[in-house]
């Protein structure tokens, strides 16, 4: 009898042979590997056996699980996904149909062990990449069996986590696989969103747990399911509802700022294509509230990286913070910020800037900045933090008006950390301005300090100055002026420093430049060439010949867009010159990755040199102001001077010697100076300050006046003053016509009496002042 069966064991297929020798006789000693290896050989020797291999370990499986031998059925499922993993062959499609059967037998189960070795399998499944194409494959019933997971109400509250999760994990794997399949169903069909959507929300806003599986499961992590599922989300919903889906998000954030970056990186990316979606609809009032939660999120992520842990004190315990994690969290929030501003309209992106910088900490009375290493380095992360986020709002950012798009109350303050001793967020600064400006896309053109001999290969789009530009140069352009100046004489400045000017420089010029416009830069420039020449400021060799080179680069700009040849002519004189003798004093020399400088820029010929006189008389020959051309450029002095941090010992000290001197005349009794105390000093520089902004209030006042003012009124006012200055000049006449008493005083008549005479008028003698 055992014989019988015996040989007739010997004459089934080798492929059941082969399938039956995987299962050992005790399911615990698991696979059996040398056996299994012999299986995977001969499927990938014989490809066209492979479906009959599929369908042979379904059956077994499915006898197994009718058996209740689950030790066999893991041992099934684990030479599946073996089988699955090696084998890429056009056969695939048929063992996979075998393969989906069996998990689909395991998925109907009621034992939840069963069920997660089902999900595990089908996502491993999913991870594949097929290589041919699928006609007749349906995952319908996957997503209606998946989400039915996400909603287990199993009695045991870990094992129900499980079946949940599992679930999650299932819809992750089915979305994965179909999502660029074109073969395969819609998955964003109503058919399917109807079951996805509500699984998901389910299980996000699930009160009874102290986490959502999304954070329990480390799902935001790799963020790409995470985004695909909000991504459903934000489409099948209704646009009038998506800002409260933004509004959990932002909650959720925010319930969250204690975890791990790589969690809220992932929360801060859903975010980002959920806004950007939204924002093609209805994003409502959410707008600063969604600025508002992300700036706090860059500042708590700020501290975390300082102190090293959440609660700000390393302890025993204390979970220690990753600082380049921290890094790329504080990344995902910039690059989210600059996405979702990027979609709003002009109005909003200003609020949204004007907003962003209100938060920038700077250095004035107003705005007081924390103290001590620890404040400082805090402050200077959060300034270069923030700016990268204005950065990021204002690229691509156009308005027709710059009065709107600069704002006094924002270019006031960020010019004001253009003064800062950071290079980097100078940098920023010079960026960020150069991003507002740039209304034609003409920035790219310039990231190359050259001197071109025809710039038109640059192809500049280049509009005439409109009134608005005008009005805005008029009011800002001195102020712009003296920043650039200044951040020219700066020591810390590098390569990247001086291709930001010359393009802040370049774009003025082409954006919002007229006549009187043009003639102040070209003085602005023929400064800073001074300042190359004098060296008042002791600046290194690089630095100076770097100001030689950028006001060479700029000057051979300008005189071609000016377009009067003996201007060219002059600027193309001097470059060729320097070429020949001194070329370290051009662009192509300089702002190089290895500069070829010299090391001695003393005593430098006029030959070298761009000359203000010449530029006034040839520019003056062709309509320009060369009036104002021959006056040399002198900075404004302003309030940021004396709150500025730069202000040296020397500079106090001369300050108490000329209040002493002036309180200590040589011929009178010294008395001792007031001691000048920090308290001493603050009060000077307040009320300095209060008196210079009432001025500036008063001239605002008046100008607005005769801008505002009807006619008739600033008649009667010019009226009313003409009158008083012919009363006063009434009153001087008078007294010049009335004879005058004797300059002698007084001469002694007879008899001792004294007594009054008056001289006449053309016999007095006249102080020189008055004589004409």
């Amino acid at each position: 009898m055992y014989g019988v069966c015996g040989c007739c064991g010997a004459l089934r297929p080798r492929y059941k042979r082969l399938v039956d020798n995987i299962f050992p006789e005790d399911p615990e000693d698991g696979l059996v590997k040398t056996n299994m290896e012999k299986l995977t050989f001969y499927a990938l020797s014989a490809p066209e056996k492979l479906d009959r291999i599929g369908a042979y370990l379904s059956e077994r499986l499915i006898r197994d699980v009718g058996r209740h031998r689950y030790g066999y059925v893991c041992i099934a499922m684990e030479a599946l996904d073996q089988l699955l993993m090696a084998c890429h062959c056009q056969s695939i499609n048929l063992f996979v149909e075998s393969f989906l059967k069996m998990v689909a037998k395991l998925l109907e189960s009621e034992k939840p062990n069963l069920q997660i070795l089902g999900t595990n399998s089908f996502v491993k499944f999913a991870n594949i990449e097929e290589d041919t194409p699928s006609y007749h494959r349906s995952y319908d019933f996957f997503v209606s069996r998946f989400s039915e997971m996400c909603h287990s109400s199993h009695e045991d509250l870990e094992i129900k986590t499980k079946i949940r999760m599992s679930g999650i994990k299932g819809l992750q794997g089915v979305v994965r696989k179909t999502v660029n399949d074109e073969l395969q169903a819609n998955i964003w069909d109503p058919q399917h969103m109807d079951k996805i959507v509500p699984s998901l929300l389910f299980n996000l806003q699930h009160v009874e747990e102290a986490e959502s599986h999304l954070d329990n499961h480390s799902l935001w992590e790799p963020k790409v399911f995470a985004i695909r599922c909000f991504k459903i989300i934000m489409y099948s919903i209704q646009p009038q509802h998506s800002h409260l889906v933004i509004q959990q998000l932002l909650s959720h954030l925010d319930a969250n700022s204690r975890s791990a970056a790589t969690v809220r990186a992932g929360i801060v990316e859903v975010l980002s294509e959920a806004a950007v979606i939204a924002a093609t609809g209805s994003v409502g009032p959410t707008v600063l509230e969604m600025f508002n939660t992300l700036l706090r999120q860059l500042r708590l992520s700020i501290d975390y990286a300082l102190t090293g842990s959440y609660d700000g004190a390393i302890s025993l315990g204390t979970k220690i913070i990753k600082e380049h994690e921290e890094r790329m969290f504080q990344e995902a929030v910039i690059k989210t910020i600059g996405s979702f501003a990027s979609t709003l309209p002009t109005y909003q992106r200003s609020e949204v800037i004007l907003f962003i910088m209100s938060k920038v900490p700077l250095p004035s009375l107003h705005h007081p900045m924390e103290t001590g290493r620890t404040g400082e380095n805090r402050n200077r992360l959060t300034q270069i933090m923030l700016l990268k986020s204005l950065l990021q709002v204002s690229t691509g950012f156009q308005s027709n008006n710059m009065m709107s798009a600069l704002p006094s109350n924002f270019l006031d303050r960020l010019l004001s950390t253009a003064l800062m001793e950071d290079a980097e967020i100078r940098l920023f600064v010079l960026e960020i301005l150069i991003s507002f400006i740039d209304r034609h896309g003409n920035r790219h053109k310039f990231s190359t300090i050259s001197t071109l001999s025809d710039i038109s290969v640059l192809k500049l789009k280049v509009d005439k100055c409109s009134r608005q530009d005008t009005i805005f140069m008029k009011k800002h352009s001195q102020q712009l002026y003296r920043h650039i100046y200044l951040s020219c004489k700066e020591e810390t400045n590098i390569r990247k420093h001086y291709e930001a000017l010359y393009g802040l420089l370049a774009l003025i010029s082409i954006e919002l430049a007229n006549e009187e416009v043009v003639v102040d830069l070209i003085r602005l420039v023929l400064a800073v060439q001074d300042v190359a020449q004098v060296n008042e400021e002791n600046l290194p060799v690089y630095n100076r010949c770097a100001l030689y080179a950028l006001g060479a680069a700029y000057l051979n700009l300008i005189s071609q867009l000016t377009t009067v040849p003996a201007f060219c002519q002059h600027i193309h004189e001097v470059i060729e010159t320097r070429k020949k003798e001194a070329p370290y004093m051009l662009p192509e020399d300089v702002f190089v990755e290895r500069p070829r400088l010299t090391h001695n820029l003393d005593g430098v010929v006029i030959e070298l040199l761009f000359r203000q006189s010449k530029i006034s008389e040839v520019l003056g020959g062709s309509g320009y102001n060369a009036d104002r051309l021959c006056v040399p450029y002198i900075p404004q002095l302003t309030d940021e001077d004396r709150l500025s941090k730069r202000k040296s010992i020397g500079e106090t000290i001369s300050l108490q010697v000329e209040v002493e001197s002036r309180n200590s005349p040589e011929k009178e009794e010294r008395v001792p100076a007031e001691e000048i105390t920090y308290e001493t000093l603050k009060k000077a520089i307040v009320d300095s300050v209060a008196v210079e902004e009432q001025e500036r209030e008063r001239r605002r006042q008046v100008v607005e006046k005769f801008q505002k003012a009807p006619f008739e009124e600033i008649a009667a006012h010019c009226g009313a003053r003409a009158s008083l200055l012919q009363s006063k000049l009434n009153q001087i006449f008078e007294i010049t016509i009335r004879p005058p008493p004797s300059p002698s005083g007084t001469i002694t008549a007879a008899y001792g009496q004294p007594q009054n005479h008056s001289i006449p008028v053309y016999e007095m003698k006249f102080p020189d002042l008055c004589v004409y």
